[in-house]
């Protein structure tokens, strides 16, 4: 494991990472993302409440339990009979380090965030988890936490975009799951939403076992966007998942991280998974503050259509997209691959945790 950078937010056991949607039949309680804007696909490759996760508030959320929007909205018109995309289950593929903890998140996450018309509600999505094999006090707790996830609509389908750790230690675990939902209500407008549940978990003797969510909350688009900010939207490159979209319109990113997502741009198609909102706020297993929930970071776990923790997914490109983004200006770059020859000795670093994703932090 690399030796943190010595910034402050910057060390901790898993990394610097760690700051802050048919259900299977996979039984959650035993055994344990595309881009947003495209049609949805399968592209999985590979009982304590820990840190909170970031909102998108400048003030981070202290509740687990939000009743808001989803991250990213949009209403349409669509006649009663209208029939919202298909989905495909996430499934983690080849190089997962712990694939049953991600398969646990992302099985609940799918099952809470879609039901058939008429089975909208908190008590049926309850109901939901417990069909999974999650005990019912569990199940009605987790169902509580569900947030946007359960959102106003009388029916909804979700897809996981991406899974990634926040935070990955022997017996507890982080996944925040990336995920893109359209619901439909009585009138029959249609939404397009998602957001990004930081799902905590347990290891139990017979796996992992999640234990409690903490969805992203939107904070309302910056009424003046700024150049960066607007150019950063309109990139093509520089794919955003619905809450991370979210998060570049609301105008609490820095700058420095619009600049380097332009940048990074100007050579590379990015699948981003992570800004700020669906983040835990601490360094996984510390009290040390992250990046993440003050715009500082961001993560990216897909490069040029290679998802990150592919092992076919060549190590020279991973390797010379991390030194990219060290050279666009990140003080603190973490993936799969430690490197060496930074501008400081702990410029880079890799750890369990970002064996999935690249991690790019900025110091102001």
């Amino acid at each position: 494991m690399a030796t943190p950078p010595a910034h402050p937010a910057a060390t901790g056991p898993v990394g610097r990472r760690s700051l802050l949607w048919g259900a299977s039949s996979v039984l959650i309680w035993a055994t344990g993302c595309s881009n947003g804007t495209k049609a949805p696909s399968s592209t999985g490759t590979s009982g304590t409440t820990g840190p909170q996760t970031a909102s998108t508030t400048a003030a981070p959320s202290t509740s687990a339990t939000s009743t808001a929007a989803p991250t990213s909205s949009t209403a349409t018109s669509a006649p009663p009979s209208a029939t919202l995309p298909a989905t495909a289950p996430w499934r983690p593929g080849a190089g997962e380090i712990e694939p049953a903890a991600k398969r646990s998140a992302v099985t609940l996450i799918e099952a809470l965030g879609s039901w058939r018309a008429g089975q909208a509600g908190e008590r049926r999505a309850a109901a939901r988890a417990a069909a999974l094999g999650i005990p019912a006090p569990l199940a009605g707790q987790l169902a509580s936490q569900a947030g946007s996830l359960l959102g106003p609509g009388d029916e909804a389908r979700l897809q996981v975009i991406d899974a990634q750790y926040g935070g990955l230690l022997t017996d507890t675990a982080s996944v925040l799951v990336v995920c893109r939902q359209w619901s439909r209500n009585g009138a029959g407008a249609v939404i397009d939403g998602g957001t990004t549940v930081d799902v905590r978990l347990s290891r139990t003797g017979s796996g992992w076992s999640v234990t409690a969510l903490h969805p992203a909350v939107s904070e309302p688009a910056a009424p003046s966007p700024t150049a960066s900010t607007r150019a950063v939207l309109a990139r093509s490159a520089i794919e955003l998942p619905p809450a991370a979209a979210a998060d570049i319109r609301s105008g609490t990113v820095h700058d420095s991280v619009l600049q380097a997502m332009l940048r990074l741009a100007d050579t590379y198609r990015m699948s981003v998974s992570v800004v700020r909102s669906g983040h835990p706020l601490d360094v996984f297993g510390t009290s040390r503050p992250s990046d993440h929930p003050v715009g500082r970071a961001f993560d990216v776990w897909r490069i040029n259509g290679h998802p990150v923790v592919d092992p076919a997914t060549p190590r020279a490109l991973i390797t010379a997209f991390m030194r990219a983004a060290a050279a666009a200006g990140s003080y603190n770059v973490g993936g799969p691959v430690l490197l060496t020859g930074g501008v400081t000795s702990n410029q880079f670093f890799s750890d369990d945790t970002h064996h999935d994703h690249v991690h790019i932090g900025f110091p102001s």
